[in-house]
């Protein structure tokens, strides 16, 4: 729509400064055409905008010109809001920096949206951390973001779970994720993760370091968590299920019911379900009890037959 590619457009403008119209025309995948007709009609409702021609030529906003939000749409405004997560800003050590915008930008909305973005706020809270989760040591957390930020190297003593359990590392930072309520350092050589409640001790170096070219953040996340999955499901367990005992199942197990169930005659369905190890699976069905029977492999079977016999050894009835 054109009136909110001239919005874009001007905002654009205030953030970058000068902008070619060859820069415009590939930023909104239109003609170059198409960005003078733009340009036109900006200046057509009194926007102050100059163009300088040559080599380094291009568009810019004069006398400072700044405009408000106006353009935002209802959902918009919602959202700007919305994304606001007060307990991971602080965390960072943003959280004056996140009231202090969000003040600022409620100023600057038309009343309309800003009585949007209020009900917004009222009405919807954020709280990453899952329950029962005990609260991470975080008070390193405010440096690595820092050292994130201005590229320099960090020298940490890390607490892992295989021994030797305490080790120095040296780290360059690439960037920080928060995944249910945890915080994670993604960083180089590798790049490996490292939970940043783990950092035991911490140093910023002076020494500067550079992102690999072509590394995201986001991307490199994502494949890393469907590498973890594939790792950790590196078994197969042939069961049979209950009449309504799937409805307990969670995450893979519930998405691979879906996929692999077959109806037997008796209500009972047949499918293949993701294992871990052979001890964490044991503990998995032995908590679904006797609405789930396994099938293969014979050592989980066996296996679940033994823990099964010890623990009715253990609440076997007391003579009186």
């Amino acid at each position: 729509m054109k009136s909110s590619r001239l919005l874009a457009i001007l905002l654009l403008l205030q953030t970058r400064g000068r902008v070619t119209a060859d820069e415009l025309a590939r930023e909104f995948e239109v003609s170059v055409r198409t960005v003078y007709r733009d340009i036109e009609a900006l200046h057509a409702a009194g926007v102050p905008l100059y163009g300088d021609a040559g080599h380094h030529g291009g568009y810019r906003l004069l006398g400072g010109y700044r405009t408000k939000l106006t353009g935002l749409t209802e959902h918009e405004a919602q959202s700007l809001f919305l994304g606001g997560m007060p307990g991971p800003a602080a965390a960072l050590g943003l959280g004056s920096a996140l009231a202090s915008s969000q003040l600022k930008l409620r100023a600057a909305l038309p009343p309309d949206l800003r009585a949007e973005a209020d009900r917004m706020r009222a009405r919807f809270h954020l709280d990453a951390p899952g329950w029962y989760a005990e609260v991470d040591d975080l008070r390193h957390l405010p440096e690595v973001a820092e050292a994130v930020w201005t590229g320099r190297r960090l020298m940490v003593r890390y607490r892992r779970w295989k021994a030797p359990t305490e080790v120095d590392r040296t780290l360059d930072p690439y960037g920080l994720v928060l995944k249910a309520g945890r915080w994670y350092l993604v960083a180089g050589p590798g790049p490996r993760t490292f939970r940043v409640d783990q950092i035991l001790e911490l140093r910023v170096s002076d020494d500067t370091f550079e992102i690999p070219d072509g590394f995201d953040l986001s991307e490199h996340w994502c494949l890393a968590q469907e590498d973890f999955h594939t790792r950790l499901h590196q078994g197969e367990a042939v069961v049979r299920v209950a009449p309504g005992a799937s409805s307990r199942f969670t995450g893979a197990a519930a998405r691979a019911f879906a996929e692999t169930a077959v109806p037997e005659r008796d209500g009972w369905s047949r499918a293949v379900l993701p294992t871990e190890s052979l001890e964490h699976a044991i503990g998995v069905f032995l908590a679904l009890g006797p609405d789930v029977e396994v099938l293969e492999p014979p050592q989980l079977r066996d296996g679940l037959y033994e823990a099964a016999r010890t623990l009715a050894d253990v609440y076997r009835p007391r003579s009186s």
